[in-house]
């Protein structure tokens, strides 16, 4: 458990640059072996926008909490979440997961544990615009799969 380190935690409605983020946690530092970033996008298709809402400051702390549970887990050196809210088009970035560590498998099963929770339960409502309305978007068993397989064992599964 690394109870030193803060996360970055970000909720905004501009775009974000992936390289600097990367670069922002990882410059200067000799204690991380790897980073491993997530990127969540908007995809097109029938999907002309998402807008995306939270409730602010609920939605900082709840996603604080779930880093730190990534923080007890694994042995991570850096860690970056940012989510937009706000009218995304498809091929714009909505999620940003960077997560570093001395070794390559704590850094891949934290940001996979976030996004899993991010995915699934973090509090934000999405709001779909197609060619025949606009519809809210409803929660999916398989991303409610995939965060609950992590409360089954404490360390990766």
């Amino acid at each position: 458990m690394n109870s030193t380190l803060t996360p970055t935690i970000r909720i905004q409605a501009a775009d974000f640059d992936t390289a600097a983020e990367i670069a922002a946690l990882s410059r200067g530092r000799t204690d991380i072996g790897a980073v491993v970033s997530f990127s969540g996008i908007c995809r097109g298709g029938e999907t002309q926008a998402l807008t995306l809402e939270h409730y602010p400051g609920m939605a900082e702390a709840e996603i604080g909490r779930h880093a730190e549970q990534a923080l007890s887990r694994w042995p991570l050196t850096g860690l970056t979440i940012i989510h937009r809210v706000g009218r995304i088009v498809p091929g714009e970035a909505i999620v940003l997961v960077v997560t570093a560590s001395a070794h390559r498998q704590a850094a891949f099963h934290a940001a996979e544990f976030l996004m899993d929770y991010l995915k699934a339960n973090a509090p934000f409502w999405k709001h779909e615009e197609t060619a025949q309305g606009t519809t809210w978007v409803e929660a999916q068993e398989r991303d409610d799969d995939a965060a609950a397989r992590w409360s089954k064992t404490w360390h990766a599964p």
